[in-house]
This record gives structure tokens, C-alpha cells and sequence, in this order.
């Protein structure tokens, strides 16, 4: 896969992101081009899909449900992104009562107390205010959905299906306790600021552009199509990094079993060494993840399994073109 000559737009929210995945050395600028190109087609290719479904509804306009069932099969990733939703919708309903609450006092003591913009909360309106619940995001091809009336649900209620889809997401966290028990203070505090990069917070409207929204999807989309698609994108990056990863271990493995340096990559086999820094060893010198790297363990991610190979070739005949597979 070959990068285009668009100017990156988002280079150190990739290294950004890129670190939180394990990688701890920079990346070249072609390498997080090349995963720019990547992420972009793949964002590129659900607006298409979504758009398709939408208007399979007869509908012009994505929803949210579309953008999710492009991804229904991977029960970990729609885990983790219904979660991101219940606590956005968690978020909003605090600050809407927040501002709500803050309102009505201020109305009610601006008539005496010239000081009544300064309210503070006591005891009681702390206790008064409602508590606010996780709401659990529903999806339209869920079976519950099907049926009018839904049976409440039970505090002490065990979800086992959601149990079995955080697995994943247990693991990954494991992962990240791993990357992050042997930090100090200040480099937690930077790995923290890591995991906030995003493609879309306070750059909707880059993004937008980027995404060719109004080209490829003639839909404006909402706040909750965006921040899915910056959920996705994060996720999209994380998976190649991680896999790029391994495909780089593999790589260093076989080259000490043969005792050499050599990789028939020319220039490339160089060690880049870089200043000391954080999580760098003193003594060493790191190379980091290179395009070779992405490009092979974006082949991986795009090698269909010997079962769609079937479905595909059913009646004796193979496709032109496999269909491109969403990360």
C-alpha cells in the first residue's frame, strides 16, 4: 500500500497514540504517514457502508446504529465503544443539571442578594441532587429490542455476555498496567496526556474535511457520529501499532538466531538513535516500528480466514477484489 502526497494532518496525535500502544521509540514521519493513509481509508470506507445501510432505511442521513453494526462482529470493540457512550451520555446529563441547578438558585436569590451568582452548594443540595446512573446504550438488532415493554434490570443482575465481551478489554487494560507499574510520577502524567490524542476533539471540523464528509456522504454529521468515529480511529491505530509490533519482535528474533544485522532493507537496518529520554534505556539505542512493519501487519489484519475464503468462493469462482476489512 503505497502513501499519497496528501500532507499528514495528525502526525503527533499518531505518536501520541502510537506510545500509549507499546511503541516506545519515534516513529518516522513515513511511518505515521503511512498510518495516516491507513486509518483515512478505513474511515473512508465506513462513511461509504454506513451511508449504504442509511439509505438501504431510506434515510439520507448516518445514524449511530449504522457506524456500529459495521463493527457488530467484534464483541470487545462494541463493548468498549457502548461504553464510551453510556458515560458521554453520563457526562452530558451532569453538566446539563449542573447548569440547570446553577440556574434556578441564581433566579431565585437574584431578587435580594446582589451576590447571588456566587452560590455555593451546601450539605443538602449536595444530597438533594440526583444521582446520576450509567444509562446502557441499546442497539437496534439486539433482541431486547424487539419487544415493547423491557424487564428492569437488577442491581445484583450478572451480564455474562457482557462479561464475556470485556474479556478483550480486560486484557488490553492488563497490558497497559504492565507498560505503566515501573513509571515514575512524571512519565505516568505524560502517559496520560498520551491517551487523550484523538483525530476528532476540538478538530471536528479538520476531521470533517479530512473524512470528506459533504464528498463521500452527503450527511452533516452529529457530535455522536464524530466522537465514534474518533473512538474507531484511536482503536484503528492502537490494533496496527500493536501488531506492527509484533511483526518488528518476529523480525529482531530471526535476526539474532542468524547472527547477522542484515534485512535486505538497505539504509533502513541502521539503528536510530535518539537523545535519552523517557523510557529510553541509557545504553541503548531503540529502533523503532517502520513502515515495512505497518504495511506487513496491515497484510495480517487484511488476510481473510480460510472460512470467508469458502463463503467466497462458493461457486467455483474467486472474486476480483476481496473486500476491504475494517480494522
Amino acid at each position: 500500500m503505497a502513501t499519497s502526497d496528501r500532507f499528514p494532518k495528525y502526525r503527533q496525535e499518531i505518536q501520541q497514540m502510537m506510545f500509549v500502544s507499546g511503541e516506545t521509540a519515534e516513529p518516522s514521519t513515513e511511518t505515521t504517514t503511512l498510518i495516516e493513509e491507513i486509518v483515512r481509508q478505513q474511515v473512508i470506507e465506513m462513511l461509504i457502508r454506513s451511508t449504504a445501510l442509511a439509505n438501504r432505511r431510506g434515510n439520507r442521513s448516518i445514524s449511530t446504529d449504522d457506524l456500529i453494526f459495521l463493527i457488530r462482529h467484534d464483541k470487545a470493540k462494541v463493548s468498549r465503544l457502548r461504553t464510551f457512550l453510556s458515560w458521554k451520555d453520563v457526562r452530558k446529563n451532569v453538566k446539563d443539571s449542573d447548569d440547570k441547578a446553577g440556574a434556578d438558585a441564581t433566579d431565585f436569590a437574584a431578587a435580594d442578594d446582589p451576590l447571588a451568582g456566587a452560590v455555593v452548594a451546601g450539605p443538602q443540595d449536595v444530597a438533594a441532587k440526583p444521582k446520576t446512573k450509567r444509562a446502557k446504550v441499546g442497539l437496534a438488532w439486539d433482541v431486547n429490542s424487539f419487544y415493547s415493554v423491557q424487564v428492569p434490570e437488577r442491581e445484583d443482575e450478572e451480564d455474562e455476555e457482557e462479561e464475556e465481551q470485556n474479556y478483550a478489554t480486560l486484557q488490553r487494560l492488563a497490558t497497559a498496567d504492565e507498560r505503566t507499574k515501573n513509571m515514575t510520577k512524571e512519565e505516568y502524567v505524560f502517559w496520560s496526556d498520551c491517551r487523550q490524542a484523538s483525530f476528532t476533539f476540538r478538530k471536528s471540523k479538520r476531521f470533517r474535511e479530512w473524512a470528506g464528509f459533504g464528498v463521500i456522504t452527503e450527511s452533516k454529521p452529529n457530535d455522536d457520529i464524530v466522537d465514534i468515529l474518533g473512538f474507531l480511529t484511536f482503536e484503528i491505530v492502537q490494533t496496527l501499532t500493536e501488531e506492527a509490533l509484533k511483526v518488528k519482535e518476529r523480525e529482531d528474533r530471526e535476526k539474532k538466531g542468524r547472527g547477522g544485522s542484515e534485512n535486505g532493507n538497505g539504509d533502513n537496518s541502521k539503528k536510530r538513535k535518539r537523545e535519552t529520554g523517557l523510557f529510553d534505556p541509557p545504553e541503548e539505542g531503540r529502533t523503532p516500528v517502520e513502515p515495512r512493519h505497518i504495511r506487513e501487519a496491515y497484510r495480517k489484519l487484511q488476510a481473510t480466514t480460510q472460512k470467508s475464503n469458502a463463503m467466497l468462493l462458493h461457486d467455483g469462482r474467486a472474486p476480483g477484489r476481496f473486500p476491504l476489512r475494517l480494522i
